[in-house]
């Protein structure tokens, strides 16, 4: 399994819902080389393990968001799931070890928890970056605000004409 693709293909399957990053059941069960079905029944055999911050269930309006935003909006009879799916955080993938025992779903988990790990360092990094961005921005709309100042300056002497340069009128009756 090649570390990096499997990463980039992890990472293009977790989702931002509800404040989490979430991976779905389907998706889980297709890395593991199981079916939903197969996954579901050994979450719900082991469900005390998956309080609501690990696992909980997509409801309709975020279920069809995500078809939406995923383009799987397979319309007509038998092209879509029966039942809404479920939704599983960093720490419900590692549950998932527990319950699904193959040395396949210990290498997929590991491999998840890797692209959790390396999204979070990109996150952090991107956070700094952000950060630097928004002092440079500052530091810019200061100059900007300096630079208009001067221009609008310049263009009021110019419209006036420079005090150097006008000439002294003198009032009628002087010589």
């Amino acid at each position: 399994m090649n570390s990096e693709l499997s990463v980039k293909e992890i990472g293009q399957r977790i989702y931002f819902i509800r404040g989490h990053r979430v991976m779905l059941d389907s998706d889980l069960a297709e890395l593991y080389g199981a079916e939903t079905k197969q996954l579901n029944l050994a979450v719900k055999r082991n469900i005390d393990r998956f309080p609501p911050d690990f696992m909980f269930q997509l409801s309709e309006v975020e279920y069809e968001s995500l078809r939406f935003q995923i383009e799987t909006l397979n319309i007509g009879r038998g092209k879509h799931r029966k039942y809404l799916p479920f939704v599983f955080t960093e720490q419900g993938v590692a549950m998932l070890s527990s319950s699904l025992k193959s040395k396949t779903a210990i290498l997929v988990n590991i491999a998840i928890i890797r692209t959790f790990v390396k999204l979070r360092e990109t996150l952090e990094s991107n956070k700094e970056l952000l950060s630097q961005l928004n002092k440079i921005e500052s530091k810019l709309l200061k100059h900007d605000h300096e630079l208009k100042s001067v221009f609008e300056a310049i263009r009021q002497l110019m419209a006036t004409g420079s005090p150097v340069t006008q000439k002294k009128i003198k009032p009628l009756g002087e010589k």
